[in-house]
């Protein structure tokens, strides 16, 4: 089970010019939808005047969860042409929004498709790239004379430990990559003294 994939290092813009229509495309390496989100909130803000702020973003290792959005663009004009150049790129955990000042000339279709394609094509193609591994967090919770069972087992793993409280209870959450997921988890769920291994929802 593959669980490593590329990003985008850093943020970076393209600009696509066609018939007087200025195409502003943003990219952005993103963790979650929620942050994609406020990024989508934040850049419609800034470019309030603008008419149409489209955008598609896609996540997880196998791109498996995606959005598009053609605000007011003719359906698949926008957000689907912004979403196959992320695609292209071979790329995920990966935002971007183009925003189009409209200059006065109707584009058609395909003009559309063209443009919303070219300005992501010139925004992407300015980036590095980064590898990055597709993880589950898992919280284990253990009697206190197991915990040095536990933490044997994470640095023998070499897992990395993410928080840990030991007041009313001991848990401890740790990384794990996808492809090793049932394996660890199975060998906490034998140790002496660990009540329960759950793994939570989310992971990237």
């Amino acid at each position: 089970m593959a669980d490593n994939y590329l990003t985008i290092k850093e943020q970076a813009k393209g600009i696509y010019k066609e018939k007087g229509s200025k195409f502003l495309a943003f990219a952005y390496p993103v963790d979650s939808e929620d942050e994609a989100l406020n990024i989508i909130d934040n850049l419609r803000k800034e470019y309030f005047d603008a008419k149409h702020h489209c955008y598609a973003y896609s996540l997880g290792a196998k791109q498996k969860y995606y959005q598009t959005h053609d605000d007011g663009e003719p359906r698949h004009t926008a957000g689907d042409p912004i979403l196959n150049q992320i695609r292209s790129f071979n790329v995920s955990d990966v935002l971007v929004i183009v925003v189009r000042y409209f200059g006065g000339t109707k584009l058609g279709k395909s003009g559309l498709i063209d443009a919303y394609k070219s300005a992501t094509k010139e925004a992407l193609g300015k980036v590095d790239l980064v590898e990055k591994i597709s993880v589950k967090v898992i919280n284990i919770t253990f009697r206190y004379d197991g915990l040095n069972d536990v933490m044997r087992l994470i640095n023998a793993k070499n897992l990395q430990l993410i928080d840990q409280n030991y007041e009313k209870e001991c848990c401890i959450r740790v990384k794990v990559r996808d492809s090793e997921l049932f394996k660890i988890k199975g060998l906490f769920d034998v140790l002496p003294h660990v009540q329960e291994v759950k793994v939570l929802p989310g992971g990237s």
